[in-house]
């Protein structure tokens, strides 16, 4: 990727004196509940910079790569995953691309989205349409995709992949993205929390101290209940974090009741594996047919443009016969 520098000055400062971007991986409720709390600010503008996104495109795109860098607990080993939305509105959907090393990438469908009023809030339900949420996950080792789709049922990103993973995979699962905005419309917050019930058998158990586990005789639905009422006093995470909110109080304060212990924190970043060169092993690749036709009447150099970071690569002609 062509990493594309945030040119306002003043915003960059004032990301730069926030903590860093991280996300915090949890476990809760004596293991029955894993979690994610992830600080974007500085991703989410990354992104922003990278497709000179508009005001209403960062939210939409914003969204859907915090929840993309969400399913990073989910993904076992070296795994790939492509999390697309696809909807007969105006905003057409979006293709999320998530990897186990930590970068994410994505594009949307239709950009700039196309709108017949000034916005009035962040209802973002209003530019999707009837449609899929579709997650591919490609798992280490494999050459072959397995994928899930549901219909899209609330018209809200978080909420409808909440629907996917009860739907196709039976888990308990919430998520909460959050992007805030100052009155010049640049991103000051951003955020996420990712939150999933772990299988669990019942009985007595122990904790990792050895000591007998208070939550294993809750039942399910009394312990689901529970965090779920936790989780949705969660903040707005967007303002949180543009107010200089430390990750640790979210965890340790809003689910105190459960025990919480962050087990790992690890970096995620914007980010795309494109380069010029993979780009020209691919043109070489076609067919002898459509190379000489790109020699004989295409344009030189050839511009290529990576739909996933908007970084543009150009080839010069005489490149394809070295």
């Amino acid at each position: 990727m062509i990493t594309k520098q945030i040119s306002d000055n003043e915003l960059s400062n004032f990301i730069n004196s926030l903590y860093p971007d991280e996300m915090s991986v949890f476990v809760m409720a004596g293991g029955r509940f894993r979690g994610a709390l992830f600080h974007g600010t500085r991703f989410v503008n990354q992104m922003r910079a990278q497709h000179n996104l508009g005001i209403l495109e960062t939210q939409v795109l914003g969204q859907a790569c915090l929840s993309g860098a969400l399913l990073l607990p989910t993904m076992k080993g070296r795994e790939y995953v492509i999390f697309r939305y696809d909807t007969n509105g105006p905003a057409a959907g979006f293709s999320v691309e998530t990897d186990s090393k930590g970068t994410v990438r994505g594009y949307l469908l239709q950009d700039p989205i196309p709108i017949d009023k000034p916005l009035e809030n962040w209802d973002l339900s209003q530019f999707f349409g009837n449609g899929t949420l579709t997650i591919s996950r490609l798992p280490e080792g494999s050459r072959e995709f397995q994928t899930g789709t549901v219909e899209i049922k609330h018209k809200n990103i978080s909420k409808d992949l909440a629907w996917y993973f009860q739907q196709s995979e039976q888990t308990h699962t919430a998520f909460n993205t959050s992007i805030m905005m100052d009155k010049q419309g640049r991103v000051i917050g951003a955020g996420g929390m990712f939150l999933q019930k772990m299988p669990f058998e019942g009985g007595k158990s122990k904790s990792s101290s050895g000591k007998d586990d208070e939550f294993a005789s809750m039942s399910d639905e009394e312990l689901v209940a529970k965090v779920e009422h936790a989780f949705s006093a969660c903040p707005s995470l967007g303002q949180w974090f543009s107010e200089g909110g430390d990750a640790d109080d979210i965890i340790y304060g809003l689910f105190r009741e459960f025990k919480p212990s962050v087990a790992l924190r690890r970096d995620v970043k914007f980010d795309c594996p494109c380069s010029k060169e993979k780009f020209l092993a691919h043109v070489k690749a076609l067919s002898k047919a459509e190379l000489d036709d790109i020699k004989k009447n295409g344009p030189d150099p050839l511009e290529i443009v990576c739909h996933n970071c908007s970084s543009v690569y150009n080839i010069n002609v005489s490149e394809l016969d070295k």
